[in-house]
């Protein structure tokens, strides 16, 4: 008899590799996926990629229509609006009542030592995956299970704003710099000047993303 534990198990692994993958920036915006193509990658059985597919769903990183099956979700200007302000709440006080030298500081140094090295290399959605690090491991000095899940959850639609507006270079080129400055406040435990900086750059990234998408909505013609 099939364990139903071990089956969730199975289906809360592919979800979170569907979601990993938005968030890496795999698929764009309004992007059918394929059953068959998804079966055979992530070697699962169509019932597990299905109720993957609705737990995505109810996550609003995919939208299921009876003409066009499941598709990547396409945001808002509502929802990127929502999205930078749940992140100054989570993510300024992550820093201002951040440790001294947590784990997290670590990855931070990582993903801006493989932002700097993407940079190089003209790798812009790379420079974007690197930045989404960053950000994680910023809520990560939380030290809260909760927070790190809701976060990856938010990071995943981020995503899909960035690949809405379709210009990586231009929305990430300039936050590798800023990621910088912040960890170095940080590792000289600086954290609320640290929390001030990041307060002012998710202001001025929503600024650039904001007006991005509004120039891409009049482009559409409304």
């Amino acid at each position: 008899m099939t364990d139903p534990n071990a089956h969730q198990t199975l289906t809360d692994k592919v979800t979170e590799q569907i979601r990993r993958r938005l968030i890496d920036g795999e698929f764009a915006p309004g992007q059918r996926l394929s059953e068959a193509t998804l079966t055979q990658s992530l070697d699962v059985s169509r019932n597990t990629l299905r109720e993957a597919f609705r737990n995505l769903t109810k996550e609003g990183l995919l939208t299921h229509s009876p003409n066009r099956g499941v598709a990547v979700a396409v945001p808002s200007m509502a929802s990127i609006i929502d999205l930078y302000r749940v992140r100054r709440m989570i993510e300024c006080q992550a820093l201002a009542q951040a440790y001294p030298h947590h784990p997290a500081h670590q990855r931070m140094r990582q993903a801006v030592d493989d932002a700097v090295a993407r940079r190089q290399n003209q790798d812009w959605s790379g420079v974007g995956t690197a930045n989404m690090a960053f950000h994680m491991a910023i809520v990560e000095l939380a030290d809260s299970e909760r927070l790190n899940a809701m976060f990856s959850l938010l990071l995943a639609e981020l995503r899909l704003v960035f690949g809405l507006l379709q210009d990586p270079e231009f929305l990430h080129a300039p936050y590798a710099e800023m990621n910088k400055r912040i960890l170095e406040l940080v590792e000289a435990g600086e954290f609320q000047k640290a929390a001030d900086a990041l307060k002012d750059y998710l202001a001025q990234s929503e600024r650039i993303v904001l007006a991005s998408y509004a120039r891409r909505v009049s482009a559409a013609g409304g």
